[in-house]
């Protein structure tokens, strides 16, 4: 859902695109755009001087980089520059593996959803060294605005961060709109009538929209989203920060997907308190 659009946009800006997808079909759909389709990661990235991977979490990332042989490809002194939203412990073990080979490394996760994507608008976190994000930013500024954030790990925790702040701010969206429409209200006119006080915001007019329109097809996923509450628990835990706040909206969100929603948009959190209030 992200990867198509932000590559679409390096081929259109004349950049030599190679791409490998796992699902060939869907690399495919990049050919009329002038990007070339590899049969293999390896085959993918051995011509590159930049090579972005954006998958599914860390686990995938690893499989990818260090199992499948894309290493292997790789020529010293590429510059992998990691896009997915995985853990910060799992970006600082991925850029020292491959700094052993030689190759350079950046953790870039990207904030936007597919419409950030699709019009180069995307929040871009990065953690590595200074003069691996100058060497990035030409291709950064064809997808949104990157900010170099700190050293490896530190782009993760800046998406940590964000993702934080999205899953909770979605809930206490939903918390009140739904508090508003059991009390008799309209929810839409309370929408429009708090829009533009203290209590506005992106989620407010994006995600409040949708619920207010009751539609959650999947754009950003519950489950998604529940895996990034995960990664912040757990790097939390690591660090040895604790973050209550996180800890019940992670509990509100696996009872969505545990409830049939793990595949809806994460504003469909606002299906389960839904649930809770007799609302559905």
């Amino acid at each position: 859902m992200m990867g198509f659009p932000m590559a679409r946009r390096l081929c259109e800006a004349g950049c030599q695109v190679s791409v490998w997808n796992r699902s060939r079909a869907k690399a495919e759909r990049l050919q009329p755009f002038g990007a070339s389709v590899a049969d293999t990661p390896a085959e993918a990235v051995a011509q590159a001087d930049l090579v972005i991977a954006l998958l599914e979490h860390g686990g995938v990332v690893e499989d990818v980089l260090f199992q499948q042989g894309t290493t292997a490809g790789l020529r010293p002194g590429t510059l992998v520059v990691d896009m997915s939203s995985i853990q910060p412990r799992q970006a600082r073990e991925h850029a020292a593996r491959l700094a052993s080979q030689g190759v350079r490394h950046l953790d870039a996760p990207v904030s936007g959803g597919t419409v950030g994507a699709e019009q180069g608008t995307l929040a871009i976190m990065a953690g590595g060294e200074a003069a691996d994000f100058e060497r990035a930013l030409p291709a950064f500024e064809l997808l949104g605005k990157a900010v170099h954030v700190g050293p490896h790990g530190a782009g993760q925790l800046a998406k940590l961060a964000n993702q934080m702040i999205v899953g909770i701010t979605i809930g206490a969206v939903a918390e009140a709109l739904l508090l508003c429409e059991k009390g008799g209200a309209d929810m839409g006119k309370v929408k429009q009538a708090i829009s533009g006080g203290f209590a506005d915001s992106r989620i407010l007019q994006v995600h409040g929209q949708r619920m207010v329109e009751r539609d959650f097809t999947k754009r950003a996923a519950i489950a998604v989203q529940l895996k990034d509450m995960r990664n912040a628990l757990a790097t939390a835990g690591e660090i040895g920060f604790e973050a209550p706040i996180t800890g019940l909206f992670e509990q509100l969100y696996a009872q969505a997907g545990n409830h049939g929603l793990a595949d809806m948009d994460h504003a469909a959190l606002f299906v389960e308190l839904a649930r809770r209030n007799g609302m559905n």
